[in-house]
């Protein structure tokens, strides 16, 4: 079996960040590959976020990446029953977001508990382990978890920290003020607030913790959104994109540094 995540490690001097990539996975298992309806559309992933935040090892941040789909284990839902059921709440989605039934074959109740097993519970082991290093090497962490999306709301970048429970506000003013600093237009909590992720893990007093929401078109081809196919990364909108988020996370690092150094000073 192919590990349920990547770990990417800094290639310069790590800092306090960890960054995680939940749905940016889209590896179907055969086993399951063979239960889905015939020429099954899975919509709602995270298209291609792992190409387009490849810089920030660079930074000196962390990032574990998710290897599978979302509809393998919902990385971002909590581990309560049902495990099978909505794509809202569900660790196991039984049709996708469009209320689409997924299954010609429907998984077995070992089945489902197997996947949890196998996918879901490494990756979380892992951030956790990851953390509790981050927490003991620099006293905090900051847990920017990152996502996609496309319906719900306009606007084009939300940050979600459930409505001022998972990270401070100094710490979401200063990433809405880096992405405000590139123009783009940026809202709070609004529908978005922070999933499982971000509410789970932000509960401690060591984490803070952030969910940032990016609209498909901000860096994808809205052309091609309408498609029942993965659209390309390899267009305009995703370089420029990424040369612009690549400052804006510049300027959120330099200014955890300035705060990391005071707080050591």
């Amino acid at each position: 079996m192919t590990s349920p995540f990547l770990l990417h490690l800094p290639t310069a001097k790590a800092i306090p960040v960890i960054a995680n990539l939940p749905h940016s996975g889209l590896l179907i298992p055969p086993e399951m590959a063979s239960q889905l309806q015939p020429h099954q559309h899975l919509p709602n992933q995270d298209w291609h976020l792992d190409k387009l935040y490849d810089f920030l090892p660079s930074l000196g941040i962390t990032v574990l990446q998710a290897v599978y789909s979302r509809y393998v284990v919902d990385l971002n839902r909590s581990p309560k029953q049902p495990l099978f059921g909505n794509f809202w709440q569900a660790v196991i989605a039984e049709k996708t977001a469009f209320n689409v039934s997924l299954y010609q074959t429907t998984p077995s109740p070992l089945e489902i508990q197997q996947r949890v097993e196998q996918y879901y519970q490494p990756y979380h082991h892992q951030l956790q382990n990851l953390l509790h290093q981050a927490i003991e090497q620099f006293g905090k962490v900051y847990l920017l978890d990152l996502h996609s999306f496309l319906g719900l709301i306009e606007d084009e970048v939300c940050l979600g920290n459930g409505n001022g429970k998972t990270c401070s506000d100094r710490f979401i003013t200063l990433v809405e003020d880096a992405f405000g600093s590139k123009g783009y237009q940026v809202v709070r909590n609004k529908v978005f607030s922070g999933g499982y992720i971000t509410q789970h893990y932000g509960q401690s007093p060591q984490v803070e913790a952030l969910q940032i929401e990016v609209r498909y078109p901000v860096y994808l081809d809205a052309q091609q959104l309408d498609q029942a196919a993965v659209p390309d990364w390899d267009v305009p909108e995703f370089d420029r994109a990424k040369h612009q988020f690549e400052a804006v996370f510049r300027h959120v690092v330099d200014a955890v540094l300035q705060d990391e150094n005071n707080r050591v000073g």
